[in-house]
């Protein structure tokens, strides 16, 4: 029955489980849109016509890359080091950000919550750690800890791979 509406049905778990990863994507969606708005204007406000911006960051690795699939190099295994991007210039970056955003007068409440966030990271000595460490302080306040088995993560990868490669 799932199949006649959608092409990738899976088993989340027990009742009300799916629900709540309905939510997690959807919530994300929208707060992705929120954040790509703020950056997108700041762009625009400082000079840079919207298509060619919207080019060049659509070739970027953030651009390229499968949104969630961002979550299993470090997030879900609970692993930053050796780091891919590390955490200093990821605040040097979204400092940089945050300062035009003030003087193209663009507000920017996400960007500079993320500015605290990568702050209170660099502040605990994760400097040189990867960048996506600063996860760690909602995974603190929440008092979850994510570690999923790499291998796990792996079989997931490898098994969306081969299924697009068989339809390919």
């Amino acid at each position: 029955m799932l199949d006649a509406i959608g092409d990738q049905a899976r088993y989340v778990g027990p009742i009300g489980a799916a629900t709540v990863a309905k939510l997690v994507h959807n919530c994300a969606g929208y707060m992705l849109q929120r954040a790509l708005s703020e950056v997108f204007t700041m762009g625009v406000k400082a000079g840079v016509e919207p298509l060619t911006l919207w080019e060049a960051v659509r070739q970027g690795a953030l651009g390229r890359a499968r949104t969630f699939d961002g979550l299993a190099a470090h997030f879900l295994p609970g692993i930053y080091d050796p780091p891919d991007f590390a955490l200093r210039l990821a605040h040097k970056d979204v400092t940089l950000a945050t300062a035009l955003g003030r003087e193209m007068d663009v507000p920017m409440p996400m960007a500079n919550l993320a500015l605290a966030e990568l702050t209170q990271a660099l502040n605990r000595g994760w400097s040189e750690r990867d960048s996506r460490v600063a996860m760690l302080l909602q995974q603190e306040r929440a008092g979850v800890q994510i570690a999923v088995d790499q291998s796990r993560i792996r079989e997931v990868l490898d098994r969306e791979r081969e299924k697009r490669d068989s339809k390919a």
